[in-house]
């Protein structure tokens, strides 16, 4: 069955002036000259995307999308209308929000966390800004520690709202960001609370002994970079400490005691030296 808005398998039936002509259950589809290839012969299927063109009719592209149907992604708005705003999808059409599916106004050059949707009412593939409607709220199968995909959707006075493997809705909050990061970012994290209410909280560091391990590394590496000094120490602010290693500074004390009892760093006021 010919899935709108998504990658389908088809076979070329022919050749027309025009481009090639695809096999489907709802009737023949065009894959137009400019995405037509040298190699390509009538009875081989392709892999192809299919949306409608600008005269709504149901058309083939070898473009791939930054995002299919039931998908969400960060977005780019290129144009501003009066019933909506255009983002860039990765296609030669771009890609519509409606009025009545923005969250909040859009401006142009700005980029925004949206669910690409097949609208039925319209046969037409569209963006939503409300994004809260689609998250799944079934965490059934997720696991505490368990390492993430996050997508920041939105500043909130406590964090960050984020998208979660794609569906769901997690917090992450300002006193577990160890680095810079702005809504549109992908970056990996993991769970740290599995909430009653469907939501997950989030930290972009690992707990326990995995953590300690990792920023270990972190550290050393950073020490060999330098030279084998940096002029911090468990007396350092803990916003130097955030901005330089990003990891919080209790993280931070841990691995240089640790290190320290190995001998493999000296301690002094002046900062950390790497033993050789």
């Amino acid at each position: 069955m010919l899935k709108i808005g998504a990658t389908n398998t088809l076979k070329i039936l022919r050749q027309i002036p025009f481009g090639l002509i695809l096999d489907s259950d709802q009737g023949d589809i065009l894959l137009p000259n400019k995405f037509v290839k040298s190699d390509m012969e009538i009875g081989q299927e392709l892999s192809v995307f299919i949306y409608r063109d600008f005269k709504d009719r149901l058309t083939a592209t070898t473009q791939t999308p930054k995002a299919e149907v039931g998908e969400m992604a960060t977005l780019m708005c290129v144009d501003l209308t009066k019933f909506g705003a255009f983002l860039d999808w990765g296609l030669d059409k771009d890609l519509l929000v409606p009025k009545s599916e923005m969250d909040e106004n859009m401006e142009k050059g700005r980029k925004y966390v949206v669910q690409i949707i097949h609208d039925h009412k319209s046969d037409r593939i569209i963006a939503s800004s409300k994004i809260k409607s689609f998250f799944n709220r079934d965490l059934e199968g997720l696991e505490k520690g368990q390492k993430v995909d996050m997508m920041i959707y939105r500043k909130t006075p406590l964090g960050y709202t984020v998208v979660v493997d794609g569906q769901y809705e997690g917090m992450l909050f300002d006193n577990q960001v160890f680095k810079f990061v702005r809504p549109g970012d992908r970056v990996e994290g993991f769970i740290k609370t599995i909430r009653e209410d469907g939501k997950l909280d989030l930290t972009l560091q690992q707990e326990g002994y995995e953590a300690v391990v990792n920023s270990t590394d972190d550290i050393i590496g950073k020490l060999e970079e330098a030279g084998g000094f940096l002029p911090y120490h468990d007396k350092s602010n803990a916003e130097e400490i955030k901005e330089v290693f990003q990891m919080s500074k209790r993280t931070f004390k841990k691995v240089l005691g640790g290190l320290y009892k190995a001998g493999k760093i000296t301690l002094d006021k002046e900062g950390i030296t790497l033993v050789k």
